[in-house]
């Protein structure tokens, strides 16, 4: 498996990461082990978590699945905001942060995260209090890296220019909603990562299993699958986005390539681009996701050439 520096100043991942959000909601722990150890032996030695996943039960899974192999991959987690509908006032998310560390800990059964993410902007809290908190877990040694998550251009910048005024390191990475059919973060977002050298971590590449080309216009949803056991998502699979699914479906088959090779492929071939995180309930799965994660990386007369550009 291929790896890659995150960012500048981040650790070395696989290009392919395991999204652990399954874990504690679909997975209970013996399937959750099966598929951790599947990534394992398929060489994934990044493993992308949150508390906020299966209420905390994903974290306690995935420390569980990866027993003494743990000191051999990345390990990334996420906090949660400050509590909903609690008036923000200074030093709030700094208190969150702490706890929220401590309890990751607690479940994982480390004492350290590899790479801890800011899951969402907190709209009322400066970015100074959250960094300033980070600078103190990572002094601790709690922490290693820092990371953000649906950080926009503006915030990216932001907190930049704060990290620079602290004299800190700050976030290595931005794990961003990317894919062949999301990609409104190109005209600001991705560009903004760029510049200043953090790392990018799409999310959802397959776009709620849209870009595996399981689902077809005018066909009822495979049992089981996302978009038939969750309405919600359901909302991706427009008339327009399935016509484009079409078209590159065509492009890829063209080329000797299914869907998706170049759903992974087309993020793995993009500037900046260290890991792509993709869930798995299966064993399968992450076979799947790891051999197209590693069979196509895209020319630039294919990358200007591919329907959408």
């Amino acid at each position: 498996m291929e790896a890659r520096r995150l960012g500048n100043a981040g650790p070395q991942v696989s290009v392919v990461g395991l999204g652990c959000n399954n874990f504690g909601m679909k997975l209970d722990q013996q399937r959750t082990t099966e598929v951790v150890r599947a990534a394992l032996d398929a060489g994934i030695t990044h493993f992308d978590t949150a508390e906020s996943y299966g209420g905390g039960q994903s974290e306690v899974f995935l420390g569980k699945a990866l027993g003494g192999r743990r000191g051999s991959v990345v390990v990334a987690t996420k906090f949660a905001a400050r509590p909903e509908g609690e008036e923000y006032r200074p030093g709030l998310l700094r208190k969150r942060i702490f706890e929220g560390c401590d309890l990751s800990l607690r479940r994982l059964g480390t004492d350290y995260i590899d790479l801890y993410y800011h899951h969402h902007p907190d709209p009322e809290a400066p970015v100074e209090e959250a960094l300033e908190a980070l600078m103190e877990l990572m002094a601790s040694g709690k922490v290693i890296h820092v990371g953000c998550s649906n950080y926009g251009a503006a915030l990216v910048e932001e907190a930049v220019t704060v990290a620079r005024r602290l004299e800190f390191t700050g976030f290595v990475a931005d794990q961003i909603h990317w894919n062949l059919l999301a990609r409104d973060v190109e005209t600001e977002t991705v560009p903004t990562l760029r510049r200043h050298g953090l790392g990018i971590v799409p999310f959802f590449p397959l776009e709620s299993g849209l870009l595996t080309g399981k689902y077809a216009e005018g066909e009822a949803w495979p049992e089981g699958s996302r978009l038939a056991a969750l309405p919600r998502f359901s909302s991706v699979a427009t008339k327009e986005n399935l016509a484009r699914v079409r078209e590159l479906t065509a492009f890829a088959e063209e080329r000797g390539h299914t869907l998706l090779d170049l759903a992974f492929g087309w993020l793995l071939s993009q500037e900046g681009v260290a890991s792509v995180i993709a869930g798995a309930t299966t064993p399968d799965q992450v076979t799947a996701n790891v051999q197209a994660g590693t069979a196509w990386r895209l020319s630039r007369e294919e990358m200007e050439g591919m329907p959408g550009g």
